[in-house]
């Protein structure tokens, strides 16, 4: 394999680990501060596709105007999906929030299975997105280019939020020490609404470029890059937001990297993200940015 191919391969494994981060991040976030395997995240991002798909197709709006309204629209069924979902089980055991994460998971993929059905649709792709630049052979779709670049422009504006802003703060001090957050005066659920909004505005934009990365969206579309995300994001060291993005890149690269290599290999790739966590985490079971599972710091 030449230099050309291996470059063209890595152009395309850094747009998709880009993609696994952004969903990754919003796995990271609500564990960091509830505890919680949200296993609906995956499933957020096909709402978010639905929605955008739905914007343009459907209504006819300019492709951002669907965009950020489908971005907006999913972050606000994350906040009631912690609402009416996960809030009351705040004090319950963790085997019942996770059943009940699944119990979501199921609920939203069947529901948009019975507004939208079963068939595949073809989203639309605006031409901004479309077409490629050549340079010394290699190809860059736009899609590509465009993509990592977005993701880590999402991604400081996050760790701003994070770092600088009261928000951040709040959810950084319910990592460490939930209790004395409360007893403190801080509004527990509004900060925790605004965590679940931020990671489902995120997981859409992920689910946005993804339909157009694979411009064929269903309703099932959220449950293999959803379990990938979470690989990534436990990979990155669960609790750390950059942690996440590195585990979705590192992901994303190796995925792309080793069916280039190793062609008759390409039907088990969706295996290598799992089979390539385990081997990390025999090493370093925190996970490769993670310190203490327990404290979730970001």
């Amino acid at each position: 394999m030449n230099l050309t191919i291996v470059l063209q391969q890595l152009v395309n494994g850094i747009s998709l680990g880009s993609l696994y981060g952004l969903v990754a991040i919003g796995y990271t976030m609500v564990y960091g501060v509830i505890r919680l395997i949200n296993f609906a995240h995956g499933d957020i991002m096909m709402v978010g596709m639905y929605f955008a798909f739905t914007g343009i197709a459907m209504l006819f709006l300019p492709w951002w105007a669907a965009f950020l309204l489908s971005m907006l629209a999913s972050a606000l069924v994350g906040v009631i999906i912690d609402r009416v979902a996960y809030k009351p089980l705040r004090n319950a055991s963790r085997i019942s929030a996770l059943i009940t994460a699944i119990g979501v998971s199921f609920f939203l993929e069947n529901s948009f299975l019975v507004i939208y059905g079963g068939v595949p649709k073809a989203f639309p792709v605006p031409s901004l997105f479309g077409g490629a630049v050549n340079i010394h052979g290699v190809i860059f779709p736009n899609i590509a280019i465009i993509t990592p670049i977005v993701a880590i422009i999402f991604l400081m504006i996050l760790l701003f939020i994070l770092h600088k802003t009261k928000y951040g703060m709040a959810m950084r001090a319910l990592s460490l020490d939930f209790e004395t957050v409360r007893i403190m005066g801080v509004n527990v659920d509004l900060v925790i609404s605004v965590v679940f909004a931020i990671g489902s505005f995120l997981a859409a934009l992920s689910g946005i470029f993804w339909a157009m990365r694979y411009p064929a969206i269903n309703p099932l579309i959220g449950i293999m890059p959803g379990l990938k995300a979470f690989a990534a994001a436990v990979l990155g060291g669960i609790g750390s937001v950059a942690g996440a993005a590195i585990g979705g890149f590192i992901i994303g690269i190796s995925e792309i990297l080793i069916v280039a290599l190793f062609p008759s290999l390409a039907g088990y790739k969706d295996a290598f993200a799992f089979l390539f966590l385990i081997f990390v985490l025999l090493f370093k079971p925190t996970g490769i940015m993670g310190e203490d599972l327990e404290r979730g710091r970001f």
